[in-house]
């Protein structure tokens, strides 16, 4: 059905002779939470990566809807080594703070002495980009960034992400991944290293689109 939002008809995976994925049928619509649940070997973390589109050695067919997002935390979390906790999650909402930067560009040239053509080209500018702020609701930007570091109690802002624990790495991976708001989001094992409050804040349907 074209409703569906992912589709997965007849995986098999295998490394080697050995298959860890047979006869694998998924569909699953928008809004849907679904657990994954295995012994350890089973291909859990095998179907997400594929899930994830990172991995195409298969066969079968898998697809996800035209203009949707993944996100993808795996147990071993892929972070920017040279920047610090804040700067990586910085990497996850960079498209809106351009926005914001933008904002404040075009503002500032309604002060400037401009011919009306000139000024007609800026304010449509302006209406976009206020537009697009709008519907990604970034006026608090910053406020979601230390709301969302605060849930997740994540290591300070200027901590260094390599002399972070595995637990805190994951926290910083987990927390990024939901700032850049996927349409869909696959989580290998993303409550081993949080609390409760921090598991109630992950499951608010508001961080979901």
């Amino acid at each position: 059905m074209s409703d569906y939002i992912f589709t997965i008809e007849n995986l098999i995976k295998a490394y080697g002779k050995k298959e860890v994925l047979k006869n694998i049928w998924l569909s699953f619509y928008p809004g849907a939470k679904i657990g994954v649940i295995g012994s350890n070997g089973a291909g859990k973390s095998s179907l997400l990566r594929i899930m994830a589109l990172q991995d195409k050695d298969f066969i079968g067919s898998v697809r996800a809807a035209p203009n949707i997002t993944i996100g993808h935390v795996p147990q071993e979390p892929r972070l920017n080594e040279s920047k610090d906790v804040l700067g990586n999650l910085e990497e996850a909402v960079e498209p809106v703070r351009k926005l914001l930067i933008r904002s404040e560009e075009l503002g500032m040239k309604f002060g400037e002495d401009l011919s009306p053509e000139e000024m007609e080209k800026v304010q449509a500018q302006f209406d976009r980009v206020q537009d697009a702020i709008n519907a990604a609701d970034a006026w608090d930007l910053d406020r979601k960034l230390e709301m969302a570091m605060d849930a997740m109690r994540l290591p300070p802002p200027d901590a260094k992400i390599s002399q972070l624990s595995g637990g805190e790495k994951r926290r910083v991976a987990l927390c990024k991944t939901l700032l850049e708001s996927p349409d869909i989001l696959l989580l290998d094992e993303p409550t081993n290293h949080l609390d409760a409050e921090a598991v109630a804040w992950l499951e608010k349907e508001q961080w979901y689109r």
